[in-house]
């Protein structure tokens, strides 16, 4: 059969890398794609943009597609999966209805609250003065997200009220973020350490939980820096031991598809629960995703044995509940490599060069914000611009795998964190 994988960036490569190796696929088709996803075996690129949910129903049914799957937020949030069912095309992603949860940071602190889901103290608001008020009464550090989808940039953790409040106001004065700043939440610092928990949620409600991962939101060494979308994950992530997972499913997941069924939504897609990990061992939510993370799609990946398309057939048939998952048990790191100035202003169109020429056994590029120029050369075209996974026998060496390949990938302003998976080989030292 022929899959189509809506989007264009290192999330997208990963899964369209996966579902590619799998017997039952003869094409994957991406859109729009990257200068990656353009080399992969059975793989090619069409020029739709992931947000054109009528050009993608086009395409899908033009090219006989028998299975859709939605990388990036915005088409979930257009309701391309709530398309694509009614035209009788099997689609992996939740509805619109459901894909609140990440297109509305408002909707998802009152559906906690309303069913009970550990989550940081807050509250929402549209004027200005009522926020600084309330800032200045709670004091700092204190947390100031922008209610819609912000491509991952939408969120401020403040030292200060000050801080506080330039931010604030840059979202619902300045309209730094359009109209998903036209609604601020502000919620209570949490301490202790995050970890993301991914799974996949069945049409039957079924919930099978991905391998454990840790992302890197902050641009610089020792998350320091701006807020990006990522600027690298590792898997497993040690913080979440089995009786934390155990907590998460009883305590988050199973509750959130359960509550979205009682206010009269069924989930399936992957759901992805942001977790601070208190010093007790405690979880709590900062943020929900109604789709597969980035940049930790790419070592989770990378680590899955089982088959993908088995995966997404089982939760498409309601067969979920039954299906057995198989993980290397090799850790897997991935480190971003951005343009220069990233996540502000950066520079685009550099040649990028180093790139290795055959498959690795134990690392992989998987290109993001990439494109081919007149003279077909691999050039910058985003943000993030790469994810280099490298896998060993242990964390260290695994890290030591991707920044192997890191160090001879090249352009001009290229940047990335030297520290990716710091805390696990922090605990592996232990």
């Amino acid at each position: 059969m022929k899959v189509l994988v809506v989007g264009g960036g290192g999330r997208e490569h990963a899964l369209a890398w996966k579902i590619a190796q799998s017997r039952r696929v003869a094409e994957v088709i991406v859109a729009p794609g990257n200068a990656g996803t353009a080399l992969e075996p059975k793989v090619r690129n069409v020029p739709v943009a992931a947000d054109d949910v009528e050009a993608l129903l086009k395409l899908a049914r033009e090219a006989h597609v028998g299975l859709t799957v939605v990388g990036p937020e915005a088409p979930l949030a257009a309701g391309i999966v709530d398309r694509f069912i009614a035209n009788g095309l099997r689609c992996f992603g939740p509805r619109k209805a459901a894909a609140m949860l990440e297109s509305s940071k408002k909707f998802a602190k009152e559906f906690m609250e309303r069913h009970g889901i550990p989550t940081a103290a807050h509250r929402s608001f549209t004027d200005f003065d009522e926020l600084k008020a309330y800032v200045e009464s709670r004091g700092a550090p204190i947390v100031i997200k922008a209610d819609g989808l912000a491509a991952g940039k939408g969120v401020v953790v403040a030292q200060s009220v000050a801080e506080a409040l330039a931010a604030a106001e840059s979202m619902l004065e300045s309209k730094a973020f359009g109209v998903a700043g036209t609604t601020v939440v502000v919620e209570d610092f949490l301490a202790g350490e995050e970890a993301s928990f991914i799974a996949m949620v069945g049409v039957d409600g079924a919930i099978l939980p991905l391998a454990t991962s840790q992302d890197h939101k902050a641009r610089d060494d020792g998350d320091r820096g701006p807020n990006t979308g990522g600027m690298g994950a590792y898997s497993p992530a040690p913080v979440v031991t089995d009786a934390i997972a155990v907590r998460v499913m009883r305590e988050v997941l199973e509750p959130v598809v359960a509550g979205l069924r009682q206010e009269g939504v069924r989930y399936h897609g992957f759901l992805y629960a942001g977790l601070m990990i208190g010093p007790d061992g405690t979880p709590k939510v900062l943020e929900f995703n109604c789709r597969f993370g980035d940049p930790e799609t790419q070592p989770i990946l990378f680590r899955l044995k089982t088959g993908l398309v088995d995966l997404l057939d089982a939760a498409l048939d309601g067969k979920l509940g039954k299906a057995k998952i198989d993980w290397d048990p090799r850790p897997a790191v991935g480190v971003v490599m951005a343009a220069g100035g990233y996540p502000d202003k950066y520079r685009s169109g550099d040649e990028v060069s180093g790139l290795p020429a055959a498959p690795l056994a134990n690392a992989k590029v998987f290109h993001a914000g990439t494109g081919r120029d007149a003279s077909e050369r691999i050039v910058t075209r985003g943000g993030r611009v790469l994810c280099v996974v490298g896998s060993g026998r242990d964390i260290r060496e695994a890290r030591a795998e991707a920044y192997r390949l890191v160090h001879q990938i090249r352009w001009e302003g290229a940047q990335y964190r030297t520290d990716i998976g710091y805390r696990a080989v922090a605990r592996l030292a232990e």
